[in-house]
């Protein structure tokens, strides 16, 4: 992972193009590239701060709020697919994809297996691995 260049680099960087320079002499004085001053500068310049975004961190899922009904709905229907209850969930106003939703179980430790009838069976928790 990249490290975000220094404040007072970017000061001095939004300094030289402020004092009359082009971007491309400021990328070359200041050995960065072209990009990143084109986008500090224009940063910048609509909110006033020198500050690099936040990178990486915990993303937001719309999901999350629905959890009492997704955990509920799953456990009332177990063989429940996922474009169902997307449909479901459209009609409740929300409108998400099958495979987000898929997405969503599995990283909040649901897991669908067949047994030897192939029949379906839902679990909570980690798949046991044989050896």
């Amino acid at each position: 992972m990249t490290k975000a260049y220094s404040l007072d680099l970017r000061r001095r960087v939004v300094r030289f193009v402020d004092g009359g320079h082009s971007r491309h002499e400021a990328a070359a004085h200041f050995d960065v590239s072209i990009a990143f001053v084109v986008k500090l500068v224009a940063a910048w310049r609509a909110t006033g701060s020198y500050a690099a975004k936040p990178e990486g961190g915990w993303r937001y899922s719309k999901l999350d709020p629905h959890r009492a009904w997704l955990e509920r709905r799953v456990s009332e229907k177990t063989d429940i697919t996922m474009p169902e209850l997307a449909a479901e969930l459209a009609a409740k106003g929300l409108r998400v994809a099958p495979a987000s939703l898929s997405r969503w179980y599995l990283r909040n430790g649901y897991r669908y297996k067949k047994n030897t009838a192939g029949v379906g069976t839902r679990s909570r928790g980690r798949a046991s691995r044989a050896a």
